[in-house]
């Protein structure tokens, strides 16, 4: 019997046969529709994704015409991490010149928010410099990161310390003030950014503290929206669904625990995000056909619903894509595909 060629969602080699194929992209679907609360996928994109992992191509891509744009995140880190030792400008144009970027991002090496107040002024010359040598939207972004702004290294007491004594509304009143606090940083970072040529803001990785930080991040794109009513602004979220580290936390009078990214979504253009960029999580005790069938049904809701650019976050670890520093192109490629065309997205 002939063997499909995929992977695993660590990016290991995988044979399986077509009913085992069939048999993955099912389950991951209804794992899906049972945790998410969306509909399953018809049986015309079953077919699909069968037939796109039985391909025998190295790489797959979108038909002529149909290509996306593809944004990125923490771009000037990124170069660093393959040994690239470039200043943070040379960086952007080896992404712009080199790669053929879509969008540039410039970032600070400490990606949050919190700590770049202290340096601002010398970030916005950065900024204008390269914005003197670069071409493509210039992005700048950093991390709402709740976690900085807890003790000792932060001003409020550490609910995850509170929490298991049994301290709930403490816990719970430090989690209100540390979203306060970051309110705060964001807008002034922001702003003193755009005001020095930035083309956009990236709130990267939103929720990675849980709903006071998808809380955080909502209050800043609405108050920089009334300020900056032309400032472009991409809410990238940091997981499928938004963890309760809180409980009770609410936005427009939607709980914001436990939503998952349709939900996000609609929280997202209501506070004036201009561009939402979801996330599922990749498994890596799953093969890639599960993982990939079980992203598209989370995700396909956004693209029908969406009035703002849907650029979902396929990188590693989230999307489909292997947890791998390297994922292999094979699987890379056919989940950008399928994501584009079925999920009917904006860009990546």
């Amino acid at each position: 019997m002939t063997k499909i060629f995929t992977r695993m969602g660590d990016g290991s080699p995988l044979e399986m046969t077509e009913a085992e194929l069939r048999g993955d992209i099912e389950d991951g679907i209804s794992q899906a529709v049972e945790k998410g609360d969306v509909p399953p996928l018809t049986q015309e994109e079953i077919e699909y994704l069968v037939e796109l992992f039985k391909r025998d191509d190295r790489f797959v891509g979108v038909p002529l015409g149909k290509e996306v744009i593809l944004s990125y995140d923490a771009a000037t880190l990124k170069i660093k991490r393959h040994a690239l030792f470039e200043d943070r400008i040379n960086a952007l144009a080896i992404y712009e010149r080199l790669l053929g970027a879509d969008t540039l991002e410039l970032c600070h090496v400490d990606y949050s928010y919190k700590v770049l107040k202290p340096i601002v002024s010398y970030e916005q010359a950065t900024l204008e410099q390269a914005l003197y040598n670069t071409h493509a939207p210039l992005f700048y972004g950093a991390m709402p990161n709740l976690g900085l702004y807890t003790q000792p290294d932060g001003p409020f007491p550490n609910p995850m310390e509170l929490l298991p004594q049994g301290r709930i509304e403490e816990g719970r009143a430090a989690y209100d003030q540390m979203v306060e606090a970051a309110v705060e940083d964001i807008c002034f970072i922001a702003e003193a950014m755009w005001e020095s040529g930035a083309d956009a803001i990236n709130f990267d990785t939103v929720g990675a503290s849980g709903d006071p930080d998808f809380k955080a991040s909502l209050m800043a794109v609405e108050r920089l929206r009334g300020k900056y009513p032309d400032l472009p602004i991409m809410v990238g979220m940091a997981g499928e669904f938004v963890l309760g580290m809180h409980g009770e936390m609410y936005y427009d009078g939607v709980r914001l625990a436990g939503l998952y990214p349709k939900d996000q979504l609609a929280l997202a253009e209501k506070a004036g995000a201009a561009i939402f960029g979801p996330v599922v999580n990749t498994n890596a005790n799953e093969s890639t056909p599960w993982n990939l069938a079980r992203t598209i049904a989370l995700i396909k809701p956004c693209g029908e619903t969406a009035s703002i650019p849907i650029h979902a976050n396929m990188g590693m670890g989230v999307g489909a894509v292997p947890v791998t520093d390297y994922p292999p192109v094979d699987v890379v490629s056919r989940a950008s595909k399928a994501m584009v065309e079925l999920c009917r997205l904006d860009g990546l």
